[in-house]
């Protein structure tokens, strides 16, 4: 099974670090998260990617084209003009880079990668989100429940502290913590989609969450994994302080040592 990944997004809420790279670039530990999120997908046996690019998506073709070279040691035979990569273990991963265009929806950059998928089911995702998910589970889900497309969704962890208010007295009778179970369901990308999806793009002139989600949930063919574990997308600067800090003091969630040592 391959993996769509949206990367093409310029990423207006994280200014700060997207004025200079694109979003799906900013580095988490040292790599950038769209290297997290494949490694999400290889714990799974999923080595096969299409990333669809956009805002400065160059950088991205740069990052993959430069990789061995920057993660093993280089022997160099100037007088044979052999090049040899030494050391460190590599990834066994097939990277197909699409530039789907600068503002270009999301429906139109899977649009755009259409050819490269063939007539089998596969997985999307957004580039800059992680979890803690297990794809076999979403994957066997997708299978038993028939639909065109499954989403996974997940109840994030509250921003703010949850009251319980008696409107007719005008008091406070109760607050709860950041609660989990006072937050609405969401879509955290990790999605399964099966062949049928692109008779439901059109022309790609929308977002795949206005028009083409909205009618597969009209017609009974969108089903929602849930998932209650880990998520964390990167939407701005205090999201990525807080994945670094879960990084660095070795508790990410989404982390496999085996795949990342």
């Amino acid at each position: 099974m391959k993996a769509v990944i949206l990367a093409g997004g310029k990423g207006t809420r994280i200014s700060e670090e997207s004025k200079s790279r694109p979003k799906p670039m900013v580095e988490i530990g040292g790599k950038p998260i769209l290297w997290h999120i494949m490694k999400i997908y290889e714990m799974y046996g999923i080595t096969e990617f299409i990333v669809c690019c956009g805002y400065k998506g160059h950088m991205i073709n740069e990052y993959f084209v430069n990789y061995n070279a920057s993660c093993n040691d280089l022997c160099v035979d100037l007088g044979r003009g052999n090049l040899s990569f030494r050391g460190k273990r590599t990834e066994n991963w097939k990277v197909t880079l699409v530039h789907t265009g600068l503002n270009t929806l999301t429906a139109g950059r899977l649009l755009q990668v259409r050819e490269y998928l063939g007539a089998e089911p596969f997985m999307l995702t957004y580039g800059d989100g992680v979890a803690d998910i297990d794809l076999h589970a979403l994957h066997n889900f997708h299978k038993k429940e028939g639909k065109i497309l499954t989403i996974s969704t997940t109840r994030p962890e509250g921003r703010f502290g949850a009251l319980k208010i008696n409107e007719k007295k005008n008091m406070v009778e109760g607050f709860k913590e950041k609660a989990r179970e006072d937050q609405s369901w969401v879509n955290i990308g990790f999605m399964v989609m099966q062949p049928e999806i692109f008779q439901y793009l059109g022309d790609g002139s929308s977002m795949l969450e206005a028009g083409p989600f909205e009618r597969l949930a009209m017609e009974g063919q969108m089903a929602a994994y849930r998932h209650d574990g880990f998520w964390s997308p990167m939407d701005n600067v205090h999201d990525r302080d807080y994945l670094e800090g879960l990084w660095s003091s070795g508790q990410a969630p989404w982390k496999e040592r085996q795949f990342y040592d």
